[in-house]
Parts: C-alpha cells; structure tokens; sequence
C-alpha cells in the first residue's frame, strides 16, 4: 500500500510551488484545458478533502461521501479557482494536513474496508491513499510550473505504467498496446502495437500530458483520455 510518507513528500513538492504563485501566475492557464492553475490547485485541495472523508467513512463506519455529486465537486472547483494566489496555497497546505491526519488515524484492519467513491466504483479504503498519490503528482505536472513527468519517482512511474496499460487493454476504444521503457527495460501490454521510450514520457503519454513526439511508434495513434 502506498505510505503517508510518500504522500507526504510529494504534497511538499507540490506545496513549494504552489508557495511560489504570485495571483498573477495563479490565474495562468494550466496543461488542462479550460483550467487555469487556480483551478487545479482547488481541485487537488478538494481531493484531500474527499479522500479525507472516505478514509473517515472506512475507519467510524459512518458513511460520509467522497463529494454531494460530481456537479458539486466541479461548482466547487470553478469557486475557488480565482482566488489570491496566497489563499490557494493556504487550502492546498490545510486540506493536505486534514488528509494525513485522516491517513495516521486509520488502524490496519480499516485498510480493507469497501468505501465508495463518488462516480460509484467501490474500492477498498486503501485505494484512496493510492488516488491520493496520484492526483498530487501529475497534477503537479499540470501546473506547468517547472514540476515535469522526469520529476515523478520512479516507483509511481513504473506502478501507473503498468496500471495505465493495463486499463487501456479493457477498454473497446484504445489501441492494443505493449510499452517498452528504453530506460529501465520493463515491459508492459502484450499488444501488436509498440509503443518505446523513456518511462516517464511513456507514462506521460498515456496519461495524455504529452503528444509522445519523443516516442517511438506512437506517432498518429489516437488514445481516448484515462485520467
């Protein structure tokens, strides 16, 4: 399972560089369409949120939701996307802390219990520290602050590509896909279609943070987005 240690180094990471947003930088476009980095900071705080009250749900056994509704989420989102780029950085620092006060108070055997998230899927509560990983790192890429797929840990890089390909293998609308990392030699997939590179731009690709023009064999492939 994911540690809060992890978490944790990657929510200070993300932290420094929402700390040094002025309200202009605030208000900048983000990688994410339509999204300034006013509104994924918003959002990733909103995450903690969330993944804070499932980890609540699985630990009392009283059910407390993830968010109302998706609608609510999204409204919440678009709220505090304009705000000074110091109050931002204030929810990012205060959400987070809520998450990993959450995270140090769940005894082991809460690990296991199926919460559900807020588009229906229900999951172990484990997964939230997993989601909660994930939404802070690439997220931090999509500030296109300086933070970039080369900066993921290789450990989460090697995790969400196997995860990653594996998804798309499910899915009618994708390609069948096999990855080869130049870098660390793993392999992924057992599809016709190759797909080779670094496993940071490889994962960065499949997550849609990249066209893959520093990838062999990814040219004119058209992947629905996964994330």
């Amino acid at each position: 399972m994911i540690s809060l240690a992890e978490i944790t180094a990657a929510t200070r990471a993300l932290q420094a560089t929402a700390d040094r947003l002025d309200d202009d930088g605030a208000r900048a476009p983000s990688l994410l369409p339509g999204w300034t980095r006013g509104h994924v900071l918003t959002h990733v705080a909103r995450n903690a949120d969330g993944g804070t009250r499932l980890l609540t749900w699985a630990r009392t056994g009283v059910e407390t939701r993830e968010y109302p509704s998706l609608e609510a989420r999204a409204a919440e989102i678009e709220e505090g996307a304009d705000r000074p780029a110091s109050a931002l950085a204030q929810d990012v620092r205060q959400s987070a802390q809520r998450f990993a006060d959450a995270f140090a108070l769940m005894p082991d055997e809460a690990w296991g219990r199926v919460v559900q998230w807020t588009a229906g899927a229900r999951h172990p509560s484990a997964r939230a520290a997993d989601a909660r990983l994930t939404e802070v790192l690439v997220h931090h890429v999509d500030l296109d602050a300086g933070f970039t797929p080369a900066d993921w840990p290789a450990d989460f890089t090697s995790r969400m590509l196997a995860s990653a390909t594996a998804s798309y293998t499910r899915r009618a609308d994708a390609p069948d896909l096999r990855i080869r990392a130049t870098d660390t030699g793993e392999e992924h997939g057992r599809g016709e279609v190759l797909v080779t590179g670094p496993a940071p731009a490889l994962l960065a690709w499949l997550l849609g943070r990249s066209p893959g023009a520093d990838l062999t064999g990814a040219k004119d492939i058209d992947l629905p987005f996964l994330y």
